[in-house]
C-alpha cells in the first residue's frame, strides 16, 4: 500500500520497512518486493547485491516471479557474476510455472544459445507460450521466428499477427517491424500510410531503424507529403545513434541541399563515418564528395576530434 500509494501517501521507506520486516520473518513475496527496492533504488540506496540476496530467499521458496527476475540478474551480470546456465536454471524454473517473463528470457536464451545449446525450436516454443499470455517481447520475437523461419516455417502473415499484437501494446520494436511489413507489402497488402503510421510510433520512442525508414517516407513523399526537412529531421536523429545508413542518407541531403543547405563538409563527416561502419553505399561517396572539398575544408577535419574517418 505504500509502495503504490494506496490508502496512504506513497512512501517507499515505509513500504522498505514493511517489506523487510515480512522478508525477514521467511515471507517470500516480501522477499521479491524488497529486492525490487533494492534493485530500482526506491526508498533504499540502488543495491543489486542486496537485491539479488533477497531474490535467492524468495526464488528457493519456489517464487516464480523473483526465479524470474533473479534468472535475469544473472544474464545480465547484475548484483553477481554474469553466468548463462544459472540464468538458464532459474528461467526454467519460473517458466515451468507459467511465468510469461521467464519464459520470453528462456525463449531468447535457446534462440542465441546462452547456457544451452542453441534451439530454435526450443525457443519458438517458450516465446509462443509467452506470447498466447500477451507478453509483448515474446510475441514480437515469435513474429521474427516467423518472419525469417527460425524453428517454424517461414510465415509472414503470422509474423504480422504477432508483431500487431506487440506492437498494439507499445512495443517499439515490433512497431518497427510492423511498419516494415506494410513498407514492403510482406504478409499484408502494401500499405505506405500504415508504414508510416508504425514506424513514427517506434521513431518517436527512439527507435533508430524507424527513424531512418520514416526519413526515407518523407524524402520520396511514400504515405506523407514529400518533405525534405523532415527527412533530414528523422535522418539526424537516427545518424546520432549510429545507424549507418541514417547517416549516409543523411551525408545525402547536405550534398545535394535537399532539407537542408548544401554543405560539401558536413556531407563528407557524414559519409565518413558510415563508411566507417562497412556501409557499401557510403564507401561509394566517400570520394565523390572528398573531390568537392576545399583546402580549408581538409584542415578543418583535422581539428574535428569526436568522429573516425574512413580516410582523408
Amino acid at each position: 500500500m505504500y509502495r503504490k500509494g494506496e490508502g496512504v501517501t506513497q512512501d517507499y521507506q515505509e513500504a522498505v520497512k514493511w517489506y523487510r520486516l515480512s522478508a525477514e520473518q521467511g515471507n517470500p513475496e516480501a522477499a521479491s518486493n524488497l529486492a525490487l527496492m533494492y534493485s530500482k533504488g526506491r526508498g533504499v540506496g540502488k543495491d543489486d547485491k542486496e537485491a539479488v540476496a533477497w531474490l535467492r530467499l524468495s526464488a528457493e521458496q519456489g517464487d516464480a516471479d523473483a526465479q524470474s527476475y533473479l534468472g535475469t540478474m544473472y544474464y545480465r551480470g547484475e548484483g553477481v557474476p554474469r553466468n548463462d546456465a544459472e540464468a538458464v536454471k532459474w528461467s526454467r524454473l519460473a517458466a515451468e510455472q507459467g511465468n510469461s517473463s521467464a519464459q520470453s528470457n528462456l525463449g531468447t536464451l535457446y534462440r542465441y544459445g546462452n547456457g544451452v545449446p542453441r534451439n530454435d525450436a526450443e525457443a519458438v516454443k517458450w516465446y509462443r507460450l509467452a506470447a498466447e499470455q500477451g507478453d509483448a517481447i515474446a510475441q514480437s520475437n515469435l513474429g521474427v521466428m516467423y518472419q525469417y523461419g527460425n524453428g517454424v516455417p517461414r510465415n509472414d502473415a503470422e509474423a504480422v499477427k504477432w508483431y500487431r499484437l506487440a506492437a498494439e501494446q507499445g512495443w517499439v520494436f515490433a512497431q518497427s517491424n510492423l511498419g516494415l511489413m506494410y513498407d514492403n507489402g510482406l504478409g499484408v497488402p502494401e500499405n505506405d500510410e500504415e508504414a508510416v503510421k508504425w514506424y513514427r510510433l517506434a521513431a518517436e520512442q527512439g527507435d533508430s531503424r524507424a527513424q531512418s525508414n520514416l526519413g526515407v517516407m518523407y524524402q520520396y513523399g511514400n504515405g506523407v507529403p514529400e518533405n525534405d526537412a523532415e527527412a533530414v529531421k528523422w535522418y539526424r536523429l537516427a545518424a546520432e545513434q549510429g545507424n549507418a545508413i541514417a547517416q549516409s542518407s543523411l551525408s545525402v541531403m547536405y550534398y545535394q541541399g535537399e532539407g537542408v543547405p548544401e554543405n560539401y563538409l558536413t556531407a563528407y563527416v557524414w559519409t565518413s563515418v558510415s563508411a566507417a561502419q562497412g556501409n557499401q553505399i557510403a564507401k561509394g561517396n566517400v570520394e565523390i564528395i572528398k573531390g568537392t572539398l576545399t583546402n580549408e575544408n581538409i584542415k578543418v577535419l583535422f581539428l574535428v576530434g569526436r568522429y573516425k574517418f574512413y580516410h582523408l
